[in-house]
């Protein structure tokens, strides 16, 4: 069975935030986004983190589930600190972006405002 180790909400969209949506990606921000990413981010209303994130994994987002297939070496501390965190839809077994986690090549979910987003322990 699995665990939730953190969920949250979208509340906000950037007015840009199509601007990665070709390449595969997202961008969640919690508190203090800085003034160049603003546009381009959903924001989350964060909740704690209750766990470690890991490949194998799985992000659901409304319902949909995604397997984790890694996760960049300070994604875990930016989610905790700033609830920020990229998603990419590549499939990668290494993080391009070391705030990233990466989720299997699948097309990537439009977000709208109300969007549930969790990650959960397998």
């Amino acid at each position: 069975m699995s665990r939730v180790i953190f969920h949250t909400e979208v509340i906000e969209l950037g007015e840009q935030v199509e601007a990665f949506f070709e390449e595969g990606m997202f961008v969640l921000f919690g508190e203090n986004v800085p003034d160049t990413l603003k546009d381009f981010c959903y924001f989350i209303d964060s909740k704690d983190v209750d766990g470690t994130m890991k490949a194998g994994d799985r992000l659901i987002i409304d319902g949909n589930s995604y397997e984790i297939t890694s996760v960049g070496e300070i994604a875990q501390k930016n989610l905790e600190n700033l609830g920020h965190l990229t998603v990419v839809f590549n499939g990668a077994k290494e993080a391009g972006l070391p705030g990233s986690i990466c989720v299997e090549a699948k097309p990537m979910p439009k977000l709208i405002m109300g969007s549930k987003i969790s990650i959960e322990e397998e």
